[in-house]
């Protein structure tokens, strides 16, 4: 349980500053702040799924919600508008807890409120619930509930603004109130606990969302309010929300599922402490379904599914907890979209057609599979389903694929054309990439060099005479190449990138790779010197900078419009993902594990103080590369979980 006192929920920026998420295993969520003061476009109550994982339509925003104790309002929502914070029912909260979902205790008026929200797995539905825990002794108060539905029907990624063609009209039933604002668009229902109704038909002008101001965005909304739900609350209130109807008489069964779900979660995983057990829960936000498979969502609150992410999450959110039959779904899943010896980069929002402009996507998914075998031993499915593709792949960029990825003459693989960025230092602006990288990327030969004998091994195993000779040789010409063109000398590190008449000596994170990969090129005495580099230039205790400090390039606050956050993100913005490489690399290079010990203390600390910090329970995407590090980006994050749950697993 993580939980905040009166202190912090009544001081209104932090506790607007510490964000909740809920999701619903499909792509759907739900989200806001502490203060129930919403900062972001994509903050609701219910954002659903449409095309799982995808197709989100931001259907409800948020309630206005105000209990009455004899006659007398009190206020309990927050909102902010252009100069003012209205209402400010943060300053009755005496309590938020993450138990295992949000939970608010408010004091007022000589009542203790309780008010929880939750999502019901697999399904376009949230769960509010208020009651009253106590009264001041003796006192016999009639006190009652109204909520207000706050609607925008738009793409997560838009705002509304005023419409005259919306549906203002709704229908009911005994206990429930279904709108369908905009045709086309999902039914909403609300289902409720003997609540009466009545039409209200007004917008609410001029919401503020202060983060999307910071990010260089549109930041105003216009939200419909359709009705006002009116209960007595001498008995719970309940509504569930959702793109289907319920009965609200199930609202605690959905709870106690709800309950039961995540404790099996726990005992499944096996965590050590509560750091880990809050990663395990953490971890799961992330897997959902794509058709009759499994994938991954990148982050929250805006990423989709992005096939370098899974792959580079799948060992910590799936095999480091002991959800092996997720990874296996999940494997099975992308190999079906396997294009040109490709992996897609990602699922677009809109459309079902994937991306494939990545080069590091395909080679992280021959490490996905060679930690499923590591953890599995399952043999029979990788033989049957999968390696037929693996060699495919390998023919591929043999031959040469899309975007000039292709392996060279050296025996490297290089990849790139102009106005592409293809690895995961992927930040482009319109027209102009950041860090192109054109070449061969350090850890694209890294990746490669792993990728080969991984599908080596399996040659072998699997009694593929030709193709164990073949991948042998391919994986020697590039060890040979690798250790002769990349190592600088003088500076006792890896290149960054190389190409015919450059080598770029940026001290860049990506060379970690070449050490804790699984199949290294490099030998000890070299990963030992890259490790001291990386430790001393680009570690935080909440990750590695993408840059040095010492580079003239070094932007050490990721911060500004899009074009100037863009600019930031890979030089010198830490990453928490890159956390995961560095830890592996302490361990094989100090293997009697003192330095290591030393320094997972230090992360452990660094993250368990940044649960408390952004997202609440979750771990953040980026962090600006000066102190204080600040959290940025999505305030939750994938692979940033999952690499901490692989390597303290």
């Amino acid at each position: 349980m993580i939980e905040f006192k009166e202190d912090t929920c009544t001081a209104f920026e932090q506790a607007s500053r510490l964000e909740w998420l809920e999701t619903n295993g499909i792509g759907g969520f739900a989200s806001s702040t502490v203060s129930c003061a919403n900062t972001r476009r994509y903050h609701s109550l219910l954002t659903a799924a449409t095309k799982p994982p995808l197709g989100r339509i931001t259907a409800l925003s948020k309630f206005e919600e105000i209990v009455t104790i004899d006659g007398v309002a009190f206020e309990i929502s927050a909102n902010q508008y252009t100069g003012s914070i209205h209402p400010r029912g943060f300053e009755y909260l005496s309590r938020f807890r993450l138990d295992p979902f949000p939970v608010w205790t408010y004091e007022f008026g000589g009542i203790e409120l309780e008010r929880r929200i939750f999502m019901v797995n697999g399904e376009n539905t949230t769960v509010c619930a208020w009651k009253v825990l106590s009264k001041v002794a003796g006192r016999d108060a009639d006190i009652g509930l109204e909520i207000k539905p706050l609607v925008s029907f738009v793409s997560y990624h838009g705002l509304q603004r005023e419409d005259p063609s919306i549906q203002t009209s709704y229908q009911t039933t005994d206990n429930c109130v279904l709108i369908n604002p905009f045709p086309g668009e999902p039914e909403l229902f609300f289902c409720h606990s003997g609540a009466t109704h009545a039409k209200s038909g007004h917008w609410y002008y001029g919401f503020q969302y202060p983060i999307e101001k910071e990010r260089g965005f549109d930041f105003s909304e216009d939200l419909f309010q359709p009705f006002t739900l009116s209960y007595d609350l001498r008995d719970e209130a309940v509504v569930i929300i959702s793109t289907k109807q319920h009965d609200h008489r199930r609202a605690p069964d959905y709870e106690e599922k709800e309950i039961d779900r995540r404790k099996k979660l726990t005992e499944i995983a096996g965590p050590k402490d509560a750091f880990e057990k809050q990663l395990v829960h953490a971890a799961d936000q992330f897997i959902v379904d794509r058709g009759s498979g499994k994938t991954v969502l990148a982050g929250y609150p805006w990423f989709s599914d992005w096939g370098r992410d899974t792959m580079i999450a799948l060992p910590g959110l799936a095999l480091a907890t002991n959800r092996e039959g997720i990874a296996k779904n999940i494997l099975r899943e992308f190999s079906e979209h396997i294009s040109e010896g490709m992996l897609p980069n990602r699922f677009p929002d809109e459309g079902e057609t994937p991306e494939y402009n990545t080069a590091d996507a395909t080679l992280w998914y021959f490490e996905a599979i060679r930690a499923y075998l590591e953890k599995t031993k399952d043999f029979e499915f990788v033989k049957d389903e999968l390696y037929e593709k693996l060699v495919e792949i390998i023919f591929w960029h043999r031959k040469g694929t899309r975007f000039g990825i292709r392996v060279a003459e050296d025996g490297l693989l290089e990849a790139g054309v102009p106005g592409l960025q293809l690895t995961w230092m992927d930040a482009k602006y319109g027209d102009e990439v950041f860090t192109p990288r054109i070449g061969k990327p350090v850890e694209i030969q890294a990746l490669w060099y792993n990728a080969l004998e991984t599908i080596r091994a399996l040659a072998l195993k699997f009694e593929d005479t030709d193709g164990r000779r073949l991948y042998r040789e391919m994986s020697s010409k590039a060890k040979k190449t690798f250790n002769k063109e990349f190592w600088n000398k003088d500076g006792g590190y890896l290149y960054d990138v190389i190409g015919d008449n450059f080598k770029d000596d940026s001290i860049r994170p990506n060379q970690i790779f070449a050490v804790s990969l699984k199949h290294s090129m490099v030998s000890m005495y070299r990963a030992k010197k890259i490790v001291q580099v990386v430790e001393r230039e680009l570690f935080t205790p909440v990750g590695l900078r993408s840059l040095a400090p010492s580079d003239p390039a070094y932007r050490g606050v990721y911060t500004g419009s899009p074009c100037e956050r863009d600019s930031a993100y890979h030089q010198g913005t830490v990453w928490a993902w890159l956390m995961g490489a560095f830890v592996e690399s302490l361990r094989r290079t100090y293997p009697k594990g003192r330095k290591f010990k030393q320094y997972e203390l230090r992360i452990r600390r660094g993250f368990e103080k940044h649960l408390e910090e952004h997202g609440v329970g979750q771990v953040s995407e980026i962090f600006d590369g000066d102190e204080p590090h600040k959290p940025r980006g999505c305030f939750a994050q994938a692979w940033s979980v999952a690499e901490l749950l692989r390597v303290f697993d």
